[in-house]
């Protein structure tokens, strides 16, 4: 059990209330580098903890009213909460982990799951040193937000700095769910809130059919593997990291009905290993097959493609077409394809390995399209109902039940 800290000065209401108002803390030692600070102010004062880190409020004192455990606390509360802050225990060496730490751990965590670690590397180099050195769980929604908008400030556009924010949450909420201690998610969530621009230009670009196949061509042009890779991307509406974890012996390559088992993209809280079947068409398979030719089962259907987002600009540009087009402009031009050929939003979201509410919330407009031409079939019909006495009789069916 950690040792008690005695105060005088700061133990009760009415010691700390005969001390003299000033900004400079009281400090009362807890341990190497960690002290309890308390600010005397006119009105209740404040406690914070000191260490390495720097300063930190966590909670008012118990001058004016009575403590609750949370936001007002005694010098015995405040003192565990400034301990539980800085370390696990007085004399631990567990200490709550850094902004940075969180990055490099997001990273390993990325590789380990065959993800890309590119989207560590964009937090790394838009995090400054004295935010990479603060506890994750002292982070603030003030702090994080004055952090993206400085980002956005030294030229990044806003929805550059949207995806900078969504990779950083990804981090601090992998650091929270190894580490009981954080409990400040609501701060992450509030200060990287997505910016109004960044998501109007982050629109989605939906393709033709036409255009897709074009850009696909095109990409056959830069090199066979860019091709195939991009070709897969465009016919299974897979995200770029399933499709770099397919392995040869996933594809399954029956003559008349081809299936890729794509991995899941353990996106989420669902990060459990998982591969589900999706068709492909037999000229694609043919593509696979030959690639596939030389590897062991367990070896990789396709090697890792750099540049990606690059390469592909380059086949838009070539091609004189909208320079918004990005690689996941495949995945959404293959969601909206199926919603509009009247495929069931759960088996659209089954497919793309994501949930109903996601395509709801995303592709909206579309599901409504889809819809109301359904709904408006079903009217025309009703509308297409000859004479009266027709309708009389239709109506006598319904009367009695046979309609």
């Amino acid at each position: 059990m950690a040792r008690r800290i005695r105060s005088y000065n700061l133990e009760t209401r009415t010691a700390r209330l005969k001390l003299d108002v000033r900004k400079k803390p009281y400090t009362a030692q807890i341990a190497p580098g960690i002290q309890l600070a308390y600010r005397r102010n006119k009105g209740a004062g404040v406690w914070s903890v000191k260490a390495p880190f720097g300063l930190k409020k966590f909670a008012i004192a118990d001058d004016l009213e009575d403590a609750n455990g949370e936001s007002v606390m005694t010098y015995w509360q405040a003192l565990d909460k400034a301990r539980t802050l800085a370390r696990a225990g007085e004399g631990s060496s567990d200490a709550l982990i850094t902004f940075g730490e969180a990055v490099d751990n997001y990273e390993a965590d990325l590789v380990a799951r065959g993800a890309q670690k590119d989207n560590a590397t964009q937090i790394r180099r838009n995090l400054t040193d004295t935010l990479a050195a603060k506890p994750v769980a002292l982070l603030t929604a003030k702090e994080l937000r004055t952090w993206r908008n400085a980002i956005v400030k030294r030229g990044l556009k806003p929805s550059s700095a949207d995806r900078v924010a969504k990779v950083t949450k990804a981090a601090l909420y992998l650091a929270a769910s190894d580490d009981p201690r954080i409990t400040n998610g609501a701060a992450w969530k509030e200060g990287l809130k997505r910016l109004p621009d960044g998501e109007s230009g982050a629109r989605n670009v939906i393709l033709s059919d036409e255009t897709v196949c074009a850009v696909v061509q095109a990409c056959y042009g830069d090199t066979h593997e860019f091709g195939v890779f991009i070709d897969t991307l465009a016919e299974t509406g897979a995200r770029e990291s399933q499709v770099l974890r397919a392995e040869v012996a996933d594809l399954l390559d029956d003559p008349i009905v081809p299936r890729l088992m794509m991995p899941s993209s353990r996106k989420g809280r669902n990060r459990k290993i998982g591969r589900k079947p999706l068709p492909i068409s037999p000229r694609l398979a043919a593509v696979l097959r030959q690639a596939a030719v030389g590897r062991a089962p367990h070896a990789r259907l396709l090697d890792k493609i750099r540049n990606i987002s690059e390469r592909l600009r380059a086949a838009v540009k070539h091609l004189n077409l909208d320079p918004a087009i990005v690689p996941y402009s495949l995945r959404h031009s293959s969601i909206v394809r199926m919603l509009l050929n009247g495929v069931p939003t759960r088996v659209v979201a089954s497919h793309h390995d994501t949930s109903v509410e996601m395509i709801e919330k995303h592709y909206s407009r579309y599901i409504t399209d889809v819809s109301d031409v359904l709904t408006r079939r079903n009217v025309a019909g009703l509308q297409r109902t000859g004479s009266g006495e027709q309708r009389g009789i239709d109506q006598r069916a319904l009367s009695d039940g046979r309609g």
